[in-house]
């Protein structure tokens, strides 16, 4: 058999190893019917993150930088190290912290504006309720709200200078000083003085109203007229009497129990029938009576109970029945003329 040219026949040798050739790529083996591995997953790129460890302090207040572990201070020695080495990056992070610090101040005024509002608001009130009240006290008790002059008004019959001079101790006293009690001993000395009322008009004046008495009729005793009010006080007397008021004939004058109901029929009277009555004279409570003073006509009036209805009956009476001597209206519906 002849020998192929160029091929050379080697044996192996018995006495060391085969050894793979390492320029050649080892082959692997796998058995039969198991599938080929999955390729390597390619290696996730490492981004190193850089913190800001005084961040990390104000987080954690319980620990400080002594309780870094190894790996934190080799890390905070490095960025430490870093930042000597650049020092514009300082500068911004140092920028970024005071823009970071403007926005959390602001926002906590944007979030706190109500509450101060409304803060500045009740300061605002209570200082203006505070102000008044002692603008209040310097003018209520200092001279210049105190009275410097007494005017008094409703006076006819009372003499207003009198009373001014009574009321002379008031002058120069505070408006809200001045002593009522003062002013009422003074007064009560008139008996012409039926109420008064008092009435501060500042800045200085101190008005006086008065209401006087007003008569209802005269009473005869004997030596003169005494002209008398509803309560039977005396507001003028004369030796003649008084024009224009009926003649109050009760027996016990002004102190007979039968005056009060004559006194109380002649202030129910309208004023065109009180200006006719000439005298009116009482027995009982029930017995009032009156006669007119351009005739001779009397009136049995009854008691002062429905005075305005038996007024209106007797007027209507007294036009249609003008020539009778007597009117009884003591029952105001069913009247009686005589």
């Amino acid at each position: 058999m002849k020998r192929p040219s160029g091929f050379t026949p080697q044996r192996p040798s018995t006495g060391e190893p085969h050894r793979q050739d390492s320029t050649r790529p080892a082959r692997s083996f796998r058995p039969i019917g198991e599938s080929a591995p999955a390729a390597p997953a390619e290696p996730i790129p490492f981004a190193p993150i850089t913190r800001d460890t005084r961040d990390e302090y104000a987080e954690r207040p319980d620990q400080g930088p002594h309780s870094l572990d190894h790996s934190e201070t080799q890390d905070l020695g490095e960025r430490n190290h870093g930042e000597t080495r650049n020092p514009g990056g300082t500068q911004s992070l140092r920028e970024a912290q005071k823009q970071r610090r403007r926005i959390e101040r602001a926002e906590v005024r944007r979030f706190t504006a109500e509450s101060r509002r409304r803060r500045r608001t009740w300061l605002s009130v209570l200082g203006g309720v505070v102000g008044l009240a002692l603008l209040a006290c310097v003018l209520a008790y200092t001279p210049i709200l105190s009275v410097r002059t007494i005017q008094v008004e409703g006076a006819e019959r009372v003499s207003s200078d009198a009373v001014v001079n009574d009321l002379a101790g008031v002058l120069g006293s505070p408006f809200p000083m001045v002593n009522e009690s003062a002013i009422k001993a003074a007064l009560v000395r008139y008996p012409l003085i039926e109420s008064y009322s008092v009435e501060a008009r500042p800045p200085s004046t101190l008005v006086i109203r008065l209401v006087e008495r007003t008569p209802v009729g005269a009473v005869d005793t004997g030596d003169g007229f005494l002209l008398v009010d509803a309560a039977g006080v005396v507001v003028e007397s004369g030796e003649r009497r008084p024009d224009g008021y009926p003649l109050i004939a009760v027996d016990g004058g002004a102190e007979a129990e039968s005056f009060a109901p004559a006194v109380a029929v002649l202030r129910s009277l309208p004023g065109e029938l009180f200006s006719q009555v000439d005298t009116v004279t009482a027995t009982t409570l029930d017995d009032v009576r009156f006669t007119l003073r351009d005739a001779d006509t009397t009136v049995v009036w009854g008691s002062a109970e429905e005075s305005s209805l038996k007024a209106y009956t007797l007027e209507a009476l007294m036009k249609a029945q003008p020539d009778y001597s007597e009117y009884d209206v003591t029952s105001p519906d069913v009247a009686v003329v005589r």
